[in-house]
């Protein structure tokens, strides 16, 4: 009768010694997976990543606090100050990953992401002054990996969101969103964004086929952005064009 209180023990221990093993990033990162349960979740994250840091400054821990950051700003910060203050640490951050490590695509692809959303949240006209350093770094994420599903995102929204006269193309954002698709149809979020090429072409029930797979879409491949971002954008993008024919 004493053997099953002493297997319970040990699991106990066993468990608890996994959690102590794991590393401040692999910590962030279940934070980070988890964070549709708990927002607070990622202000968990950064403070890890933050102490971590402030200790040994790792390529990868560096790498995860960028893409925290740029979580923050999306979803954590309310004001647009609080959003460019998230954005601009992150771009930082990354920045910092990208000098240590060049050939690291996700030190870019943070970096990139980071810069992207603070110009966008500053206002694209205000900020076409970034586009040179973007371009390079869509270009030098596409060399790196051809068939990064976030690279191929972030060009597409840079096509979509940037006029025409700086370079804007949506046939190609279109290209971009179909080759993240390609790759992973589960990525809820590029499904957003190509339904929002069709919005801006007028192509309303190809907007609407994509936003409904979204909303439907039952084994999405980031859960938590699904949860708090992909499907009520979606929602919302459906309701803007109800009445559209």
């Amino acid at each position: 009768m004493r053997a099953r209180p002493l297997v319970v023990v040990a699991l106990v221990l066993a468990a608890a010694a996994a959690a102590w093993a794991q590393t401040p990033v692999e910590a962030a990162r279940a934070l980070v997976a988890r964070y549709h349960e708990d927002l607070a979740g990622l202000d968990r994250a950064r403070d890890l990543l933050d102490a971590a840091l402030a200790g040994d400054r790792k390529v990868d821990t560096m790498v995860m606090l960028s893409y925290v950051q740029f979580l923050i700003g999306d979803v954590r910060a309310v004001t647009a100050e609080d959003k460019l203050a998230a954005y601009d640490r992150g771009r930082e951050i990354g920045r910092r990953a990208v000098e240590l490590a060049p050939k690291s695509h996700d030190a870019h692809l943070w970096y990139a992401i980071n810069t992207a959303r603070w110009g966008e949240t500053k206002g694209v006209l205000r900020s076409l002054f970034l586009l040179p350093t973007i371009r390079q770094e869509l270009t030098t994420l596409l060399e790196l990996d051809p068939r990064s599903v976030r690279a191929h995102i972030l060009t597409g929204n840079v096509l979509l969101e940037v006029p025409g006269f700086a370079g804007g193309d949506r046939a190609k954002a279109e290209e971009h969103f179909k080759k993240a698709l390609g790759i992973d149809p589960r990525f809820t979020n590029a499904r957003v964004d190509l339904a929002r090429v069709y919005i801006a072409d007028a192509r309303y029930a190809d907007a609407r086929r994509e936003l409904q797979r979204v909303v439907a879409e039952t084994r999405p491949s980031v859960v938590a952005d699904w949860t708090v971002k992909d499907a009520p954008r979606a929602r919302k993008l459906l309701e803007s064009i109800k009445d559209r024919p």
